[in-house]
């Protein structure tokens, strides 16, 4: 399979969005909330069973570095800082965008939760 290498990333500090450009002359926008609640880490994927992330609502992208040549590290003003994005990953959610914002807003409602950090509820266990 062959990667899907942005040709430029721009963070729109206003609109806190990922702006990624192709090669191919397609944009995508892709807000931080999305990335963060989407995480490729081990935090959010949950070795399997993934721990869903609320009141992300508000959440910032402070900075990003590259990792190699495959990937890049988003640092989130939550201090969540250990996903690492590789190209198909950030590719995917791209053109999947809307599935995949669905699919997260749907396992809220089903968990009775919000993405707004003053709705969202800390259960003990």
């Amino acid at each position: 399979m062959t990667q899907k290498i942005p040709s430029a990333l721009n963070v729109h500090k206003q609109s806190q969005q990922l702006e990624l450009s192709y090669m191919d002359q397609n944009k995508y926008l892709l807000s931080s909330e999305m990335l963060r609640v989407l995480s490729p880490s081990a935090e959010v994927r949950g070795h399997g069973q993934p721990v869903l992330q609320v009141g992300k609502k508000n959440i910032q992208i402070t900075d990003i570095e590259m990792v190699g040549n495959y990937a890049i590290k988003i640092i989130f003003s939550d201090g969540h800082d250990s996903g690492l994005y590789d190209w198909n990953y950030l590719h995917d959610l791209c053109v999947n965008k809307e599935q995949h914002w669905n699919e997260y807003l749907q396992n809220l409602h089903e968990a009775g939760e919000s993405r707004d950090p003053e709705l969202s509820v800390v259960r003990l266990v």
